[in-house]
């Protein structure tokens, strides 16, 4: 029986959270993600009756069209990155803090552990090949047969990616996602510790092996390199204090960056001698009640899909 056209759109619509969710955490960009989505769409409309009718599971076909798309993209970024100035953090996705998750693919996105800021940040580092065998076998269950297919190697080669992605995920030890409520709480008295200039609290609300990472591509004010150790983070974090105006931290909203609590601001403009400070979505990692990790995305090109305050 021929399917029309409108009916497979329907049955393609009801994977499209899914499909999103694996562009996503194969390219670490909500742009690069709907686009291998819309390209997968394309891909299954043109085929002809034949090749449609061949398709026993269409959620799995489509995820490895997906994942192939994928790959191309991540290797093309590769090369790109050459050129990037500074440290590359992934596309935050953001979303409300507190109504419940609604219809927006993204919002289903986000409620996967693997796709928190800190894990993104460890399967950027992999290289592509490792990337789609990791994340297709473990996140997606894809089987090794297929997954090998995708990256034009042998099965065994495949679990060999899959193995190696897996590994630098467990050295790297991303921590796990907090509580929101106690991620709430630090992060409001860390706030207000910077805000109040009380240098002594912020160093006491930061892990001893805290990181900070910025992303701006040279187009932003943000940390120009990875700055590591709770001392040094709170030293910095004053000086900047010093330069801005009060309004930096309260104008900004809580909202969830990647399913973790961190902070949307809008651009602040200068006053008298102060800098303006552009807009920005900082993020946060909590591990054993400290913040562990901080994330400030500011080049514009990444925060395209995030509306701020």
């Amino acid at each position: 029986m021929t399917v029309s056209v409108d009916a497979l759109a329907d049955e393609f619509a009801d994977h499209r959270a899914h499909l999103m969710a694996v562009g996503y955490r194969l390219t670490g960009a909500v742009t690069d993600a709907e686009d291998a989505v819309q390209e997968a769409w394309l891909r299954l409309s043109t085929l002809d009756i034949d090749r449609r009718a061949e398709i026993r599971d269409l959620r799995g076909w489509l995820t490895t069209v997906v994942g192939r798309i994928c790959l191309d993209r991540l290797r093309s970024a590769a090369v790109r990155r050459e050129t990037y100035v500074g440290e590359w953090l992934p596309e935050p996705v953001v979303t409300p803090f507190g109504p419940p998750p609604g219809d927006d693919p993204l919002d289903s996105v986000v409620r996967a552990d693997g796709v928190r800021m800190a894990a993104m940040v460890v399967l950027d580092k992999l290289t592509p090949e490792q990337r789609v065998a990791f994340v297709l076998h473990d996140a997606f269950s894809v089987p090794f047969g297929e997954i090998a297919e995708t990256l034009g190697c042998s099965t065994a080669s495949a679990r060999q990616h899959a193995s190696r992605g897996r590994k630098a995920l467990a050295d790297a030890d991303p921590p796990p996602r907090a509580p929101l409520q106690e991620q709430r709480e630090l992060i409001e008295r860390f706030l207000a510790a910077v805000a109040s200039g009380d240098i002594a609290s912020v160093v006491k609300l930061l892990h001893p092996d805290a990181v900070l990472v910025g992303d701006s591509d040279g187009k932003a004010r943000t940390a120009r390199r990875h700055m590591v150790g709770a001392d040094k983070i709170a030293r910095f974090l004053m000086g900047l204090m010093e330069k801005y105006t009060a309004e930096t931290i309260t104008t900004g909203q809580l909202v969830l960056v990647n399913g973790d609590l961190g902070m949307a601001m809008p651009q602040v403009p200068a006053d008298g001698h102060k800098w303006e400070m552009s807009p920005r979505i900082t993020s946060f990692a909590v591990r054993d009640g400290k913040i562990v990790s901080m994330y400030d995305v500011v080049n514009p090109d990444k925060l395209t899909h995030v509306e701020l305050p």
